[in-house]
């Protein structure tokens, strides 16, 4: 497979990226990144691109390279952002991918990553929520050959990745001697857990669309 993949300067992003180099099922991997990551790998070719709400100056080059998948692991945190600026970064980056993506290759599968609790009503009374729902309709509506929504909610970092969110580094090495029990829980997967199952459904598609940490988790089992 050929794929893109976003938001590889974050923890989930590097995670899956990972993945992707190790799986021998990844054939090509494409990063779309502001700012470079400065990993070489001969399985990798990054693109340095400024604005993320528009992604159509890529299209040739998304075009060239043909991607059977597309990984959307970009994402912001809502804390004190109005609605408006919130979906600016969320809904409107991920339109611009999904529609970029699907003008390249229909038969593509797109798998954005969401998060647990997210509303596909959009009615809801949490902002972040309704936004991350809308986001989540819009891609699995938007007529690649499969899509899915990874509700993603507290995912355990290995193999070394890091968020680039100092306290949540801090967090995390707080909690690091219970990373052992926290992993029998079904609301928790590994970082390592989430690159396998975007792989996973890519070659061999599942039927539920919006997956929970225990679907996920149930993609790689075994």
């Amino acid at each position: 497979m050929n794929v893109i993949i976003t938001g590889t300067t974050g923890m989930i992003g590097e995670s899956v990226l990972l993945e992707c180099l190790a799986s021998p099922a990844v054939d090509h991997v494409l990063i779309l990144n502001r700012n470079s990551l400065g990993r070489q790998h001969a399985k990798l070719v990054e693109v340095l691109h400024k604005d993320f709400t528009d992604f159509s100056p890529l299209q040739a080059t998304i075009n060239d390279f043909a991607p059977d998948a597309c990984y959307h692991c970009m994402g912001v945190s809502s804390v004190g952002m109005d609605e408006e600026s919130y979906s600016r970064l969320t809904f409107d980056v991920t339109k611009s991918l999904a529609d970029t993506v699907y003008a390249a290759t229909p038969g593509a599968v797109f798998t954005y990553v969401s998060g647990a609790g997210s509303d596909e009503t959009e009615s809801g009374n949490t902002m972040w929520a309704r936004v991350k729902g809308k986001t989540e309709n819009y891609v699995l509506n938007r007529g690649f050959k499969d899509a899915y929504a990874f509700r993603i909610g507290a995912v355990i970092p290995e193999k070394g990745v890091k968020s680039s969110t100092g306290w949540v580094n801090l967090l995390y090495t707080v909690i690091r001697p219970i990373f052992g029990l926290m992993k029998h829980s079904s609301s928790v997967i590994t970082s390592s857990q989430l690159g396998q199952s975007m792989i996973a459904v890519s070659k061999k598609p599942v039927a539920e669309k919006r997956l929970e940490s225990k679907d996920i988790a149930a993609t790689v089992a075994g």
